[in-house]
C-alpha cells in the first residue's frame, strides 16, 4: 500500500471522503471496498455515482459495471396474469383441470387465490376474451407450474394481439428503500434497452396501460425516504414497474412484457426481472447501460435478449418505395431519413437535420409542394402524404 493511501485511510474525515478520494486515485470498487467498507461495494458504487454524475469522473466510466458476488439462483415468490383471447373460460377451466392444475372461473376482481382463477377483462380485444391469474408461485417449482399452463393454452389455440399483456408480480416483503430506489434506477436507466426487445405498442409511453419511468428524475428517486413517498411519485399503476402492488400484496408488478403463451418468453422475463431485483439489493444500474453489460446477465440469457432484440428490429422495419422504383427499409422515422441521405448523391456527408431541410427546399422547387421538417415523423408523413414515398 503507497503512502498516500494510508494518508487518506488515516484522515478523520467520513467514509465517503475517503472514498472519493480513492475512486480519484483510480482505485477498483473492490479494493476500495476491502479498504474503507468492510467489502460493501454498493457503498462504494453509490459515491461513484455521485461522483460521475457531477461530472468528478470521466463519462466513458458509465457504461462500466461492477459485479457484485451476488446468488442469483431462483427461489423468490411470484405471480403472472396472462391477458388472452380465443377460448371460451369453460373449455379452458376444462383442460387445465385435466392437467392437474387447479382453477376456477370468476367474475373479475382482485382477490389473491390459492389457485389460478380465469376471470373477464374488459380492456382486451376480440372472441372469448380473458385473464388467467396465477396463485403465488414460488421459483423453480413455480417455473415448472407455468409451463404446464403454458402446454394448455397452445394446445387450446388460445391466442393474443396488440391489446394482450404478461404482468408479472415479484415479491417485494424483503425490500429495503434502497432496494427500491435502486430498482427503479435500474429499469429507468435500462429502459431504452429494455424497450428493444419488445413491441413498439410496448415501448416509451406508447401504451397507456404501461407508462414509461423516464420523465421522473434521478434525485426525487433517490431522495424518496420510504416506499409510501416513492408511491406517491409514481401516482398510477399503469407504469412498467407499478408500485401500488405493494399496498395490496406487498409486491411489485412489471406490467411492460407483450402478451404471450410461449413458457420461453415468459421464463426469461421472470427469470430477468428477479436477477435485477438481487443486483438492486447492492445497486443500480447507470444511465446509458447496454444490454450487453446488465451485470446480471449469465451467457445464456444475454444470448437469448440479443437475438430477440434482432428478431424484433426486424419485425419492425418496414418498406418504403420511391421514385425510380428505389426502395428504403426502416424501422422508425429516424431511420428512415438517415437511409435516405446516405443514398443521396447530393448531400449526404452532412447531418440528416441539415438533409431534411435541404430537401424539403428542392422539394418545393420540383413539386411546389412543402413539407415538414421540424420531425423525422412530420417529414416521412408528409413524404407519404405527397405520394413520394409509398409504404409497401
Amino acid at each position: 500500500m503507497n503512502e498516500e493511501i494510508r494518508n487518506i485511510l488515516a484522515e478523520a474525515g467520513t467514509k465517503t471522503s475517503k472514498i472519493r478520494k480513492l475512486l480519484l486515485l483510480g482505485l477498483t470498487h473492490r479494493e476500495i471496498a476491502e479498504l474503507v467498507t468492510r467489502g460493501n461495494r454498493g457503498f462504494v458504487w453509490n459515491v461513484y455515482k455521485k461522483m460521475r454524475d457531477e461530472g468528478l469522473l470521466p463519462a466513458a466510466r458509465t457504461s462500466v459495471v461492477t459485479v457484485p458476488d451476488l446468488d442469483y439462483s431462483f427461489r423468490r415468490k411470484f405471480g403472472v396474469e396472462i391477458e388472452a383471447y380465443n377460448c371460451t373460460r369453460e373449455r379452458l377451466v376444462h383442460e387445465l383441470r385435466e392437467a392437474g392444475i387447479e382453477v376456477n372461473s370468476e367474475a373479475y376482481n382482485h382477490h389473491l387465490r390459492s389457485r389460478w382463477k380465469l376471470v373477464t377483462d374488459s380492456s382486451l380485444n376480440g372472441n372469448d376474451t380473458f385473464e388467467l391469474v396465477s396463485p403465488i408461485l414460488v421459483g423453480e417449482d413455480g417455473l415448472e407450474e407455468l409451463e404446464k399452463v403454458c402446454w394448455v393454452l397452445d394446445a387450446c389455440n388460445v391466442k393474443i394481439n396488440g391489446s394482450c399483456g404478461l404482468h408479472v408480480h415479484m415479491s417485494a416483503e424483503d425490500f429495503s428503500i434502497t432496494t427500491w430506489q435502486n430498482l427503479l434506477l435500474s429499469y429507468k436507466h435500462a429502459e431504452i434497452e429494455i424497450d428493444k426487445f419488445m413491441p413498439v405498442s410496448r415501448r416509451g409511453n406508447n401504451n397507456n396501460f404501461c407508462t414509461s419511468l423516464c420523465r421522473f428524475s434521478d434525485e426525487r428517486i433517490r431522495s424518496a425516504r420510504n416506499i409510501e413517498e416513492l408511491q406517491n411519485l409514481f401516482p398510477t399503476r399503469y407504469m412498467k414497474v407499478n408500485l401500488k402492488a405493494y399496498s395490496r400484496h406487498k409486491t411489485v408488478e412489471f406490467r411492460q412484457h407483450s402478451g404471450t403463451i410461449s413458457f420461453t418468453k415468459m421464463e426469461n422475463w421472470v427469470r430477468f426481472l428477479d436477477r435485477m431485483i438481487a443486483f438492486a439489493s447492492v445497486s443500480a444500474l447507470p444511465t446509458g447501460v447496454r444490454l450487453e453489460n446488465f451485470p446480471f446477465f449469465g451467457e445464456k440469457q444475454k444470448l437469448y435478449y440479443k437475438l430477440r432484440t434482432k428478431k424484433i428490429s426486424r419485425m419492425n422495419k418496414k418498406t418504403y418505395m420511391l421514385p425510380g422504383d428505389e426502395r428504403i427499409v426502416a424501422g422508425n422515422a429516424k431511420e428512415f431519413v438517415h437511409e435516405l441521405r446516405v443514398g443521396s448523391w447530393m448531400d449526404s456527408d452532412c447531418t440528416d437535420e441539415q438533409y431534411m431541410h435541404n430537401f424539403a427546399e428542392r422539394y418545393v422547387v420540383q413539386s411546389g409542394v412543402r413539407i415538414a421538417i421540424d420531425t423525422p415523423e412530420k417529414f416521412l408523413a408528409d413524404l407519404i402524404r405527397t405520394g413520394y414515398a409509398k409504404e409497401m
